[in-house]
């Protein structure tokens, strides 16, 4: 899949960086429509295991893919810290919705965000993701969504 590859290309953990992360579901399906799977699937994804080094600072998970900034910790790299966070996500959700089958889609999107103002822009983008896909009227509305900043 060249595709996949090409997102690799260039890519460079740095601890102590922000990340903006973006992962899709299995051919775009909206696995996440069904609040049950919604909620396992959030459970898993702030697993508080997931995050012993890195931190979780701001997340959606949205029908068909999910949007983050992750700040690496020491001893960690961008493309394990996504794996774990896929993995553990996947497992519960077949482990509680076996007809799932697949859940992401292979690989993700990343940016480095370079400042504390654009840590801040990336997260307003985030948390207003469910409102540009008419999902929600307000913030608040949307219950898959969290931030360190609240």
């Amino acid at each position: 899949m060249s595709g996949y590859s090409e997102l690799r290309k260039g890519r460079f953990s740095m601890p102590g960086q922000a990340y903006l992360v973006t992962f899709t579901t299995v051919d775009r399906r909206r696995l996440f429509d069904q609040s049950d799977r919604a909620s396992d699937a959030c459970r898993a994804i702030t697993a508080a295991r997931l995050w012993y080094r890195s931190r979780l600072l701001c997340w959606v998970l949205m029908p068909d893919h999910w949007h983050g900034v992750i700040e690496l910790g020491t001893m960690d790299d961008l493309s394990t810290t996504v794996q774990r966070l896929k993995s553990n996500s996947a497992r519960m959700i077949r482990r509680h919705h076996p007809d799932a089958g697949r859940i992401w889609e292979k690989g993700f999107h990343d940016r480095s965000l370079r400042s504390g103002p654009a840590v801040l822009a990336a997260a307003r983008y985030i948390v207003a993701n469910p409102l540009r896909a008419g999902l929600a009227r307000s913030v608040g509305q949307y219950p898959w969504w969290d931030a360190v900043w609240l």
